[in-house]
């Protein structure tokens, strides 16, 4: 399971979202402006900025195709 956290007019995250439609990922979208709890979760693993992508034990904040392609493989 991916789950992407991200906020609307973010760049990075619309970028993330469109490699991994490309690359047939299947995620979760989550609005960091509308959950608190999701936000509240990703500042406490250290997250700063969004895109945070979570997948499996794998978590990344920004748009790093490189990883991208590692989880869809």
């Amino acid at each position: 399971m991916t789950t992407v956290y991200s906020k609307p007019a973010c760049v990075q995250c619309d970028m993330t979202k469109k490699m991994l439609d490309k690359n047939g990922v299947e995620y979760t979208v989550v609005d960091i402006t509308e959950d608190l709890q999701a936000y509240d979760k990703i500042v406490s693993m250290g997250f700063m900025s969004v895109p945070v992508v979570i997948s499996g034990d794998q978590a990344w904040a920004g748009f790093q195709p490189d990883k991208i392609n590692a989880i869809a493989a």
